[in-house]
Formats: structure tokens, sequence, C-alpha cells
């Protein structure tokens, strides 16, 4: 294992889809209208945040002063806070023009949910199945910056703060046995909201194009971004494992080399 590296790394993570899988009378509710067939979970890693930040404000900048989206709704939202599900087409495509010009690099973990998995494997706890996706994410990365700092979208229960860095120190710990080394850097948690965080609205924009790929198999958001893309772990995939890990060197991800939800 290679000593950390004297810098500061900034993680921003964020979600898609839920990890609901009964309503509130325990009817199975995955894969109908309103609950998703998968939790995805990821972040955008970076040395330099603020850059991101500035070329987000301009962008914003730039589209409030374009009459074309004057008047339209949306868009007084999308002047908060760009937001991939709910941004205006045009307004999509020229957020993930930006993106393509920025430094950061994406990892993705997906969550199939498998009701008999989560029933034996996370005792039907929606907050087990969802830390131990997180402590997956980070089991591999902590390791390499001598002082870690992440940030959660406010999205989540503000009360989950304190399990979610357990999560995280759960993914060093899972590292340490793994390796049989001593991880010794920084780390500190906090949450923020995406309107107050813009790299979490890139975050948003990562997690939607991986989204799309496995909720419409579409893959052309996720390709103009691959090359920021470090990894995607479909991690209940048992069907495609050990090439459920994609990554962009050796595996790069494409949702036909998935099963099927």
């Amino acid at each position: 294992m290679k000593k950390p590296v004297e810098r500061c790394r900034y993680y921003f993570v964020d979600e898609s889809g839920d990890p609901a899988f009964y309503d509130s009378n325990g009817n199975f509710i995955v894969g109908k209208e309103g609950c998703s067939k998968t939790l995805i979970l990821g972040f955008i890693s970076t040395e330099d945040p603020h850059t991101i930040r500035t070329k987000l404000a301009s962008l914003r900048k730039e589209i409030e002063k374009d009459p074309i989206f004057s008047g339209v709704p949306s868009v007084k939202q999308t002047l908060l806070a760009f937001h991939a599900k709910d941004d205006l087409p045009e307004i999509r495509y020229k957020v993930y023009e930006a993106l393509k010009q920025l430094n950061f690099a994406g990892q993705i973990i997906v969550g199939r949910k498998i009701e008999a998995q989560f029933r034996k494997r996370f005792k039907a706890d929606e907050n087990a199945f969802y830390d131990y996706l997180v402590s997956k994410l980070f089991e591999n990365v902590l390791h390499t910056s001598t002082e870690n700092k992440i940030y959660f979208s406010k999205r989540r229960n503000k009360d989950r703060q304190k399990p979610l860095m357990l999560a995280v120190n759960q993914g060093v710990i899972l590292f340490e046995e793994k390796w049989k080394a001593k991880v010794d850097v920084s780390i500190s948690v906090q949450a923020q909201s995406p309107s107050g965080e813009p790299c979490l609205q890139v975050s948003d924009y990562v997690l939607w194009a991986v989204h799309r790929a496995y909720a419409r198999g579409e893959m052309r958001f996720y390709n103009t971004i691959q090359d920021k893309m470090e990894l995607v772990i479909d991690i209940f995939d048992t069907a495609k494992h050990p090439n459920s890990y994609y990554d962009k060197q050796k595996n790069p991800f494409d949702i036909k080399k998935t099963s099927p939800l």
C-alpha cells in the first residue's frame, strides 16, 4: 500500500433512487411507480473545487442573460441549482458540455434492490442497506490523501450524518482488513445542500447519467463524461461478477454488459 499523498481531497456524494423496498403496509413495491429498482450512490472527487464552483456560476449567469430561457418557470430553480432531472434539455446539454472541461473523477456504486437479499443480509433495514453501499463506495479511496473532506447532499435525513460517518469509517476498516495495514488519514463528513455547494450539482449530473443507463438503456449522457469516470460497481450483479466492476482502463462501463434488472 502506498503512503498517502500530502494533500486535501474533496468528495461530493449524491444518490439516485431510494432505499425503499416496502410501503407503509409492508407491501413489496420495488419497480412499481415511485419506487426505483436500484439505489445508486456516487461521488465526484477533486483537489480543486473552487474551479468547479466558478465554472458553474459562470454558466448560470450565461443562462440568466440568454433571452431564450426568459419566462420559463423551471429556469428559476435552475438558477439556484442545476438538477439534471428537472433542467431543460437545452440547459442539460450546456451543463454536460461544461463538465467535460472540469477536472474531477467519478466513482459510482449501483445497488440492485433484491428482496431476498435485503431480508437475509440487511434484516430488512433500509439504513443498513444504504450504509453498506456507502462503506463499499469509500472502501478503496480514502487512503490516498492525508486529508479527506466528504460532503453529502442534504436530501437524506439530517439525523443520518453520524451513521454516515460510521459507514465511511467502516469502508476504511474494510480496506485495512484487506491489506493488513493501518490507514492514518484525516476524514471529515458534513451535509450540504446542492444550492449551497455547487460541486454536489456535478455529482447529481453524473448520477443521473448512470441512472438513465439503467432505467432506459441510454448511454449518451454517460458517454459524454466517460473519461471522468474511474469506476462503476454493479455490486449485486452476481451473474456478471467479477466483471461487474467497470473501470475505464480495463473494463469500461456499458449498460449492455450488465444483467437485466
